[in-house]
């Protein structure tokens, strides 16, 4: 048949980096290959004692019957369950004194579904998303349902030591104009590890609130959970922050349980929306993890378990890299202040890191390849072909593995140029 798709549909036909990435390495995993190292996605690694804990809670919620019936045989509203709402609510008020009610607490399946139509309730129609800190997720570059909808402003590059660098933003060239629609940040920044600073965020803030638009806070990774996070940082929340959480980076990606604290009115906005698109939110994370939210445990567990497992993992590999790469190769890897990822620059690589993404495919390590993290922007930089994600907090022997064969690889490409 030939399908007459609407433009809604030609908006989907075209090809996306967050697709293509997910058929990659859902292809991948399916082969069930015991040699793959797979370095690249975002899935949470496993994580001993989350995972004997998480079991714990779906036992305790299988023996209470009233509590299955409630999660298996019932509708929740369409902003989530009031018991998880409240919890997290009074969480929050403990923790940071925010002062905010269940009505500031929206519950989406998944953050990815989240943004999706925060984007699209604010931007679009001439309106722009400003990406103040390039390279981005890149999960948002095709969210838009009209073309155009993000504008980034390129990172600062600044070198921090030997082999290391980091982005900055560059406030110099964060210009806002009336066709500004909101400021949008993941904190840490997915995919280099970037943690804005407190005194980023608030002049961001001041930024937003100046012009009378939203600082949207993507905090997947982030604060107060699931904590993935190797430097201090001190959680901000305003009624002009629109703040984003997640359960999946806690281990439980499949429950697609995400979060926005935001102004009611934004709230019940997002409410109408996802009743509109999918009726209700999931509920077993939300029932999974409220008894760890108001015992206090869920906040253990991130600063005991989840912090120093990935913290050391991403020690381990910076480690790697030095062995690996030493002075063999040009190289620079992005300061890792927090998420599960290392970001690797090679300066005039030759082919590009797609060719380098097809090399190493071959030699079965799989990565992300850096250029579809650049978009919305003006001038496309060197770095967008001289990147590459890796994923760093998965099986170590596959982890030391893989980066030995990229240096390999690596080699060859600057040698053969």
């Amino acid at each position: 048949m030939n399908w007459n798709w609407s433009p809604f549909g030609r908006h989907f036909e075209q090809p996306s980096g967050i697709l293509e990435l997910m058929q990659d390495l859902g292809e991948a995993m399916a082969g069930g290959d015991p040699e793959l190292c797979m370095l690249g996605g975002g899935n949470p690694a496993p994580i001993p004692a989350l995972q004997q804990r998480f079991r714990e809670a779906w036992q305790d919620l299988g023996a209470d019957a009233g509590r299955v019936n409630a999660v298996l045989g019932e509708y929740d509203t369409p902003q989530g369950s009031p018991r998880f709402l409240e919890a997290l609510a009074d969480f929050l008020n403990e923790r940071y004194g925010w002062g905010i009610t269940p009505a500031h607490i929206g519950i989406c399946n998944g953050s990815q579904c989240a943004f999706f139509y925060l984007f699209n309730l604010l931007g679009g129609g001439g309106r722009k998303i400003v990406l103040p800190l390039s390279p981005e997720y890149i999960g948002y570059a095709d969210q838009g349902m009209q073309p155009g909808l993000f504008r980034s402003v390129h990172g600062r590059l600044e070198e921090t030591g030997p082999h290391r660098f980091k982005y900055r933003i560059d406030f110099d060239r964060l210009q806002l104009g009336e066709g500004d629609a909101a400021i949008a940040v993941s904190r840490p920044t997915n995919p280099t590890g970037n943690v804005v600073t407190d005194a980023e965020v608030q002049q961001l803030s001041a930024l937003a609130q100046a012009h009378g638009i939203p600082l949207l806070l993507d905090n997947a990774y982030g604060a107060p959970f699931p904590g993935i996070l190797f430097r201090d940082i001190q959680p901000i929340w305003e009624p002009h922050i629109v703040l984003s959480m997640s359960l999946s980076k806690l281990g439980l990606p499949g429950t697609r349980t995400g979060i926005i604290v935001a102004d009611p009115e934004l709230i019940r906005m997002l409410a109408s929306v996802h009743a509109v698109a999918g009726l209700a939110s999931g509920n077993i994370g939300q029932a999974l993890v409220e008894p760890m939210l108001r015992s206090g445990e869920l906040e253990q567990l991130c600063q005991q378990e989840i912090r120093p497992f990935y913290e050391q993992r991403s020690v381990r590999a910076a480690e790697l890299w030095q062995q690996a790469l030493g002075e063999s190769v040009p190289w620079m890897r992005h300061e890792a202040e927090g998420s599960m990822f290392h970001w690797l620059r090679f300066p005039g690589l030759p082919g590009g890191t797609r060719e380098l993404y097809e090399r190493l495919k071959a030699r079965k390590v799989l990565v992300i390849p850096g250029d579809p993290f650049f978009y919305g922007l003006e001038e496309r930089p060197a770095e967008a072909d001289e990147c590459i994600r890796v994923h760093t907090a998965m099986d170590p022997e596959r982890v030391e593995r893989g980066i030995g064969i990229i240096a390999e690889v690596l080699r060859e490409m600057y040698q053969a140029s």
